[in-house]
């Protein structure tokens, strides 16, 4: 099986089923299906052919789908970037990818074209929006000249459908390249791990450059089910879009879960008709997990864990009996936790006991990526004996059951303690003062580094003094692994999918909102 099969398949067996919404446009299975025919010609025209990557540098819309399928009619490979980055992060991906077309569109056209002026291997610029600026294609006037004849390409499993790039948290992004056989694994594999059925209806918003969106396409596809594109997150456009197509199915990060069931515009839709819930990207703290429980009365509520390179390592679905709960290995992998270990001289035998903290690694599976593309040497590092070091860190506990910690780079070291921030988030967050909480380890002369919490409080006269009181009363948290030091901060800094940016705050890349105050934790 093949993703254009897919779309192709759906077409044929439920034509007249909604495929993709955006807007005020609204394309069946049967319109959809030969539009794709029409942009795949129209690229083809301007000289993408099989094996070619097409960079694309746009927001959530249904160009955006349309190219990715696409491309997969013509045997290429859709490569989305960030359209949020920088002119030079952008250079950087288009010199990689050396791609035949780049699509842009208004919003990104002030950092793309400088970007590709950089690159040696001249793309071709297809912009989609009115007034098409010079030396660029027009999206709709080739797409109204192209043929609406399917493409006629042998296209086999192991060739590469989709390339992604890493977020660059910890320098410069990197390509993952996936093939048509790992793209229909992760869909199958979203769909078995989601609970899909046939024909159900989800919210478009997670980034088409990101993992996450492109499988909440790709998994609707495979049901005949309604993708509806969201270029901007706004929380209550997003309700009123849950209303008036009654989504079923949403798949966000924790924060735009928080922003739904915590704004005050949420009694005032019906969100009845959403029965399934599930998310990744970060850790969902416990009074999340509640929140969600308690507004949407869900059926289905899932944590996926999983990254770019092996799109799930493991699910857990009951998140009532643990929230945060990371579950078992994905029907298709294996997940082990090894010896942890910043340098990569650890070997996926290297098992530490249950309830120790180590690194996460997943065997890699149909789903999987083989390698970094053009980075050997990262490669090397990640996959080792068949099997991807995550770089997460996490146990498994007394019943079997995974938690995710963090990251091996971020744990803390506090008077010769190790301490995970998420055990440290997971308490404060439960404060009912505390908005959001991120914890990092800074520079300490005394205890090398301090357990430091970055609060975005609910109440504007929050203390420290409070925050340590609280930490105080709790009895799962040790006396050592108490904040020493607590900074009110305006927000958390964070990727565009969620990913909690602690780089930054070690960093000092904040908006303090009262000055830094001494905790009282600073006994071990």
């Amino acid at each position: 099986m093949i993703l254009r099969d897919m779309l192709e398949f759906a077409a044929a067996r439920y034509p007249e089923n909604l495929a993709v919404v955006d807007g005020e446009r609204r394309y069946t299975y049967a319109e959809w299906d030969e539009r794709v025919n029409t942009v795949a010609n129209a690229l083809r025209e301007l000289g993408v052919r099989r094996g070619d990557r097409v960079v694309q540098v746009i927001k959530n819309r249904e160009e955006n789908c349309a190219i990715h399928m696409a491309c997969q009619k013509l045997g290429a490979t859709n490569t989305p970037i960030n359209h949020r980055w920088a002119s030079e992060e952008i250079s950087h991906c288009v010199g990689d990818a050396a791609p035949q077309a780049v699509v842009l569109e208004e919003a990104t056209t002030e950092t793309v074209m400088p970007a590709c002026e950089q690159v040696d291997c001249a793309p071709r610029l297809l912009f989609i929006g009115r007034d098409a600026p010079p030396d660029t294609y027009s999206f709709d006037e080739a797409v109204e000249a192209a043929s609406k004849d399917r493409p006629d390409e042998k296209i086999e499993e192991s060739e590469v459908a989709l390339m992604l790039y890493t977020a660059g948290t910890t320098g410069r992004p990197k390509g993952v390249p996936r093939s048509q056989k790992a793209e229909y694994a992760a869909t199958v594999g979203q769909v078995i791990h989601h609970q899909y059925a046939l024909g159900e209806r989800t919210l478009g918003c997670m980034p088409l450059y990101h993992t996450m969106g492109m499988h909440s396409l790709t998994s609707m596809i495979s049901l005949n089910g309604l993708f509806v594109a969201m270029p901007e997150w706004d929380t209550e456009r997003a309700l009123e879009i849950i209303e008036n197509e009654r989504l079923t199915c949403l798949y966000l990060i924790p924060t735009l879960f928080y922003e739904l069931v915590n704004s005050p515009s949420f009694g005032r839709f019906d969100t009845s008709s959403v029965r399934k819930l599930s998310y990744a990207g970060a850790p969902m703290l416990g009074s999340l997990v509640e929140a969600c429980i308690k507004k949407f009365e869900p059926e289905v509520f899932v944590n996926h864990y999983g990254s770019t390179e092996v799109y799930i390592f493991s699910t857990y679905s009951e998140l009532q009996k643990k929230p945060g709960c990371s579950g078992r290995a994905a029907f298709h992998t294996q997940v082990r936790v090894v010896r942890a270990d910043p340098e990569p001289n650890v070997r996926p035998d290297e098992v530490v006991p249950d309830g120790e903290t180590g690194e996460i690694v997943v065997r890699l599976s149909d789903d999987a990526y083989s390698g970094y593309h053009n980075r050997p040497d990262a490669t090397a590092r990640a996959i080792r004996d068949g099997w991807h070091f995550s770089g997460d860190t996490g146990f498994l506990d007394e019943d079997g059951d995974l938690w995710v910690t963090g990251r091996v780079d971020d744990m803390i070291n506090t008077g010769g303690e190790n301490v995970y921030p998420i055990e440290v988030e997971e308490v404060l967050s439960r404060h009912p003062d505390v908005g959001e909480v991120v914890v990092v380890g800074l520079p300490d002369e005394r205890w090398g580094q301090a357990v430091t919490a970055f609060v975005v409080p609910k109440r504007s006269d929050l203390t420290a003094q409070e925050i340590d009181a609280y930490c105080r009363e709790s009895t799962s948290l040790a006396p050592f692994k108490r904040p020493k030091k607590v900074v009110f901060v305006k927000e958390i800094p964070k990727s565009p999918v969620g990913k909690l940016l602690r780089r930054l705050l070690i960093a000092g890349e904040y908006e303090e909102i009262q000055p830094l105050t001494p905790g009282a934790g600073d006994s071990k």
